[in-house]
């Protein structure tokens, strides 16, 4: 609680926004007025109760597909980040604590990944496994992991070649424990910032892929497909189709003001 009182107002604000985001995520079902896919009135129904932001493309309801939106959107977003993270950072952390063929080997298979542009990539393969949810997480997983892999590696590299780890191996500490004893403490508040980013990159990622039909498939509620429905009403100057896009920068903006401050503290410096 010390470090969210010392933060700055954009810190506090980021972290509320979040904590905002969020409840709304696991509160879904009780705080939308509507059923998910629910058709409850004629397409493209203005503002007005009882439906406060209007309904869509096919009469659903725009503030429960909001709604609803949160909790699949970032749920989806958390989990894929989190296994690219699990996937990834062990085995950056690991190809620079043992080094040599390991090291060049899953180096070398990251860069032919990598190397491949990621949209591309994440097309293809949704393409050929289809788009469902575990499909849609692992492929983002999958892509992004590369990624975690090479900010890992590379912060790890610097702290694997010091004395105190150095020393731990002499004491003859196994791999495991300099793992999770020596080298993530240090590493941990890069890859806590990281981590933010990187969540920032994958709810864009899901949103463009909704946005371009191979995200979140209907009657799923999606951020960027919800875009992409009501795309027709800014033709007649409704903003309707820019309240999730609304939603997505705000997350985005959130998640950046909060990883700021991260960064600031694991630099040893504080904001103002």
């Amino acid at each position: 609680m010390a470090l969210v009182r010392e933060a700055p107002l954009s810190a506090k604000a980021g972290v509320a926004l979040i904590l905002l985001y969020g409840l709304v995520a696991l509160t879904a079902p009780l705080i939308a007025p509507f059923g998910e896919s629910q058709i409850v009135a004629a397409q493209f129904e203005p503002w007005g109760y009882p439906y406060l932001l209007g309904t869509d493309n096919l009469g659903r309801d725009m503030l429960t597909r909001l709604i609803y939106g949160a909790r699949n959107t970032i749920g989806i977003a958390a989990a894929t980040t989190a296994i690219a993270f699990l996937v990834g950072g062990t085995a950056g952390l690991l190809a620079a604590a043992v080094g040599g063929f390991l090291d060049q080997a899953m180096s070398r298979v990251v860069d032919v990944l990598m190397a491949i542009p990621q949209l591309v990539f994440a097309l293809l393969l949704l393409a050929i496994f289809g788009t469902s949810i575990p499909v849609l997480i692992a492929v983002i997983a999958l892509l992004d992991c590369t990624r975690v892999f090479r900010i890992a590696r590379s912060v790890a590299m610097n702290v694997a070649a010091m004395d105190f780890v150095e020393v731990a191996r002499l004491r003859g500490e196994g791999l495991l424990w300099i793992l999770r004893r020596e080298i993530l403490p240090a590493v941990a508040p890069t890859l806590l910032a990281e981590f933010g980013l990187r969540f920032c990159f994958v709810f864009l990622f899901i949103s463009s892929l909704s946005f371009l039909g191979l995200g979140l498939q209907p009657p799923t509620a999606d951020w960027g497909s919800m875009v992409r429905d009501n795309a027709t009403l800014i033709t007649y100057g409704d903003l309707t189709p820019l309240l999730p896009a609304a939603a997505i920068a705000l997350m985005t903006v959130a998640i950046n003001f909060v990883v700021d401050h991260v960064l600031h503290l694991a630099g040893g410096r504080h904001a103002r």
